[in-house]
């Protein structure tokens, strides 16, 4: 897994990533920054990602890290991907509405078929959904998960609470009740997992809605990806559970 790529770009489905080089983990700061040994120095790097991925980034652990263009920027690079038992779990927190917004427009995601019409970042109420589409005359708003937490090859979400998130399956219930589909697409940013299912015990208040949401038709759905060094794409719907 060592070594240095270039030439990556948006192909099909796929995220690939530009300016690749791979770091050993030392610490977490902060949030947002953590020290890297990147080519046998010491930098302070970005992480992209502000969950807790406790699990993820630990002493000595592999990282992925992607070298910005930008001279002004405080941190010539970011974290994108962790090692985990041997493989790539992708951490990068803006990575799965890319890679959902492409593998819909491709109809990769079967459960939605073939849309007409795909819209980022739309207002619905007072929440911002990360996509909407149209075809046949239904319209819809889906909104998209990142997923990096796995147990015993359960993934789960969230790696911490999330009022945010509860906010918007509420929303989305609320978009069903006038005439929209709606859905919640967890998108597992590795390989591995055999199943889904909300993580009760970090956040019992969200695990409910997502219950009321499935209740009242609001389409429940997990894919994980393919990960390595070069790229993420969705990959394989999983079975959830949800309790």
């Amino acid at each position: 897994m060592d070594g240095r790529y270039n030439k990556r770009k948006w192909i099909g489905d796929t995220v690939k990533y530009t300016n690749i080089v791979n770091g050993k983990f030392i610490r977490r700061v902060n949030r947002f920054i953590a020290e890297v040994m990147v080519e046998g120095f010491k930098e302070q790097v970005h992480i992209k990602n502000t969950g807790r991925l406790k699990e993820l980034l630990l002493p000595e652990a592999q990282v992925l890290l992607e070298k910005s263009q930008n001279p002004n920027r405080k941190t010539k690079y970011s974290i994108s991907a962790v090692v985990k038992h041997g493989r790539w779990v992708n951490i990068d927190s803006q990575a799965p509405n890319k890679v959902a917004y492409e593998a819909i427009q491709a109809g990769r995601v079967s459960e939605l078929g073939f849309v007409s019409n795909l819209t980022r970042e739309v207002t619905f109420n007072s929440s911002r959904f990360d996509l909407y589409y149209e075809k046949q005359g239904e319209e819809g708003f889906i909104e998209v998960k990142g997923v990096t937490f796995e147990k015993n090859g359960v993934a789960m979400f969230p790696d911490a609470p999330t009022t945010r998130g509860t906010k918007h399956v509420l929303e989305l219930i609320d978009a069903l009740d006038e005439g929209y589909t709606a859905t919640v697409l967890f998108i597992i940013q590795m390989k591995g997992c055999h199943t889904f299912t909300p993580y009760a015990e970090m956040d019992p208040a969200f695990t409910e809605v997502l219950l009321k949401a499935q209740r009242k038709g609001v389409r429940i759905l997990a894919y994980d990806c393919l990960v390595d060094e070069e790229y993420i794409a969705l990959d394989q719907s999983i079975p959830i559970d949800l309790l």
